[in-house]
C-alpha cells in the first residue's frame, strides 16, 4: 500500500478544493470516491431522455463565481444578464440586474429602500463575500464591512422585508432568504437574502458551459497535472482502510464520521457529533421541454433562475410549514432554466428544466403534482411541453450523495448554533481530536454550496498544524 502525504475520502467539491489545495503545497495527495464519477453534488447527467444534459444536483453557481478557492480557475460560466426573478400573480415579476440602481428603479415603490439596504453592502462586497465564506467568529472585532453585513445579516428575513413597501422587492428578499431552508422569521435568514442578492450584483448568478459537472473536470484536471492519485467507484468503510498518511481530510458529514470511525473517537466527541442536526430535504423535478418556459412574464424569460411561490408571505408559510415537519400545499420552489444561455444542454429548439421544492427530512411524499401546479400559476401551457421527467425524492438524492442525509443538500440544518459553530461547539472547525484527522465537507464553515471553501479553509488548518509540526 502506498504512503501518500495526505488522504482525501469523498470527491465532491469540498473534497476536491482540499486536495487541489493540498497538491498546490506540494504534498502527494490520493483521493478516494465511492461513485462511479467523481463531483457529489456537481454532476452532469441525461437523467430524462438521450441530449437533454440535467444537472444532478447544484446548477446555478453564485458562490464559485465569487469564492476566493475558485480564483484563477477557469470555468466556463455563462451569466444571464437577469441574475433572477420572482414572478407574481397578474403577470408581474420583480427581478434583480446586475446594476444595484437598474434594480431599484424597476422597483417603483422600494427605490430609495432597495439602494438603502444594498447599496453599501454591494460597494463593499469584495471584502464581505470572502469573509462570509468562512467561520462565524465574534473575535477580533470584525471590519466595518462585515460589522454592517452582520448587523443586518443577524436579522430574520421578515423584519429586512418590513423595511420594504412593495410587494416586488418583499418577494425578491423572500426567495433569496429561503435558500436558508429555514422559517423566514428565523434568525440569520436576512443574511442568506443579503448575501445570495450582494452576489447577484458582483458576480451574477450563472451557469456552467455544458453542466455544472464542468466545475469537476477543471479540478480532476488540476490534480491530473500535479500527479494526484484518485480513485473512483472505491468505498471506504473505516478509516482503517485507509493508507497510512500524515493528514486525512473527509468529505464527509458527522453520521458518516461515525461510521468510519476504527475507535479512535473520543466518546466525549463522538456524542457531539451524535447531536448535529440535519435539516430539511428536497423534492426535486428534471423536464426535458419541447420549447421554452411559457412565463407570463417576460422578464422570467430573460433569466436562467425563478423563484416560483408568490408572495412574501406565501413563500414564508412554505418554509415554515417545512420547518414544522409539513409538506407544503403550496411549495416554493426554485426553478432553472439553464437553457435560455446555454443552447448545448438540449437539442434545437428544445430545453431542460430543472427545480426542487423544500420537504420535511426524510418525507416520502410525491410533490410532482404540487411542483407543477406551481409552475403552470405562473406558466401556463408548461405542462404540454413536458416530453420526459425526472423525479428524485430525498431518498433517492441520499443515495446519489451520502452527505445529503434525508435529502439535506445543505448537509447540515442552518440553526444559529450550527452557523457559528459547525459541525460541533468547538472553535477548531476542521480538526477532530485525532491529529492528524480533518473534516472538510459542508458540514463546516461556511456550510452548503458549490464554493470550495470548507475544503480549502480544511486544508490550510491542516497544513498550518503540519508546519507546526515540522517547526517543532
Amino acid at each position: 500500500m502506498s504512503s501518500p502525504d495526505a488522504v482525501i475520502v469523498g470527491a465532491g467539491p469540498n473534497g476536491l478544493a482540499a486536495a487541489v489545495t493540498l497538491a498546490r503545497a506540494g504534498l502527494e495527495v490520493e483521493l478516494f470516491e465511492g461513485a462511479d464519477t467523481f463531483g457529489g453534488g456537481c454532476r452532469t447527467s441525461e437523467l430524462t431522455l438521450p441530449g437533454y444534459a440535467h444537472d444532478v444536483c447544484s446548477a446555478v453557481h453564485p458562490l464559485a463565481a465569487a469564492a476566493p478557492f475558485f480564483e484563477g480557475i477557469e470555468l466556463p460560466l455563462l451569466t444571464p444578464r437577469v441574475a433572477f426573478a420572482h414572478p407574481l400573480d397578474g403577470g408581474r415579476a420583480a427581478a434583480v440586474f446586475g446594476s444595484v440602481d437598474d434594480t431599484a428603479n424597476a422597483l417603483r415603490d422600494d427605490r430609495r429602500s432597495y439602494r438603502r439596504l444594498l447599496g453599501p453592502l454591494v460597494k463593499r462586497s469584495a471584502r464581505i463575500v470572502p469573509n462570509a465564506l468562512g467561520p462565524v467568529r465574534p473575535w477580533p472585532l470584525p471590519p466595518p464591512a462585515m460589522a454592517l453585513f452582520g448587523v443586518l445579516g443577524a436579522q430574520p428575513a421578515s423584519v429586512l422585508a418590513g423595511m420594504m413597501h412593495g410587494e416586488e422587492a418583499r418577494a425578491l428578499l423572500a426567495g433569496c432568504a429561503a435558500h436558508s431552508m429555514r422559517p423566514l422569521r428565523a434568525p440569520l435568514t436576512g443574511g442568506f437574502g443579503l448575501l445570495m442578492t450582494m452576489l447577484a450584483h458582483q458576480v451574477g448568478w450563472p451557469v456552467v458551459a455544458g453542466g455544472s459537472s464542468g466545475i469537476v473536470e477543471a479540478l480532476v484536471s488540476e490534480l491530473e497535472r500535479r500527479g494526484a492519485k484518485m480513485h473512483a467507484g472505491n468505498i471506504v468503510g473505516s478509516l482503517a482502510e485507509l493508507p497510512p498518511s500524515r493528514l486525512t481530510l473527509l468529505d464527509v458529514t458527522p453520521r458518516q464520521l461515525l461510521a468510519l470511525d476504527d475507535g479512535r473517537l473520543p466518546a466525549r466527541f463522538r456524542r457531539a457529533l451524535d447531536r448535529y442536526q440535519y435539516g430539511p430535504g428536497i423534492f426535486k423535478l428534471d423536464w426535458a421541454l419541447s420549447g421554452p418556459v411559457p412565463w407570463t412574464a417576460e422578464i422570467c424569460r430573460e433569466t436562467v433562475t425563478v423563484h416560483v411561490g408568490g408572495s412574501f408571505e406565501e413563500v414564508a408559510r412554505s418554509e415554515s410549514d417545512v420547518w414544522s415537519g409539513r409538506e407544503s400545499e403550496h411549495p416554493f420552489c426554485i426553478v432553472v432554466q439553464p437553457s435560455v444561455v446555454d443552447p448545448s444542454r438540449a437539442p434545437a429548439g428544445h430545453h431542460t428544466l430543472w427545480s426542487y421544492c423544500h420537504v420535511p427530512n426524510g418525507s416520502t411524499r410525491d410533490m410532482t403534482e404540487r411542483i407543477e401546479t406551481q409552475i403552470e400559476r405562473f406558466a401556463p401551457g408548461f405542462r404540454d411541453l413536458i416530453l420526459a421527467r425526472a423525479t428524485a425524492a430525498p431518498a433517492d438524492v441520499e443515495a446519489h450523495n451520502p452527505n445529503y442525509v434525508g435529502g439535506d443538500i445543505a448537509a447540515g440544518a442552518n440553526t444559529i448554533r450550527q452557523t457559528i459553530f459547525r459541525p460541533t461547539l468547538a472553535l477548531r472547525s476542521y480538526r477532530t481530536p485525532v491529529a492528524g484527522l480533518y473534516l472538510c465537507s459542508a458540514a463546516t464553515p461556511p456550510g452548503g454550496g458549490v464554493h470550495g471553501m470548507c475544503g480549502m479553509r480544511a486544508a490550510l488548518a491542516a497544513l498550518g498544524d503540519l508546519n507546526g509540526a515540522r517547526a517543532a
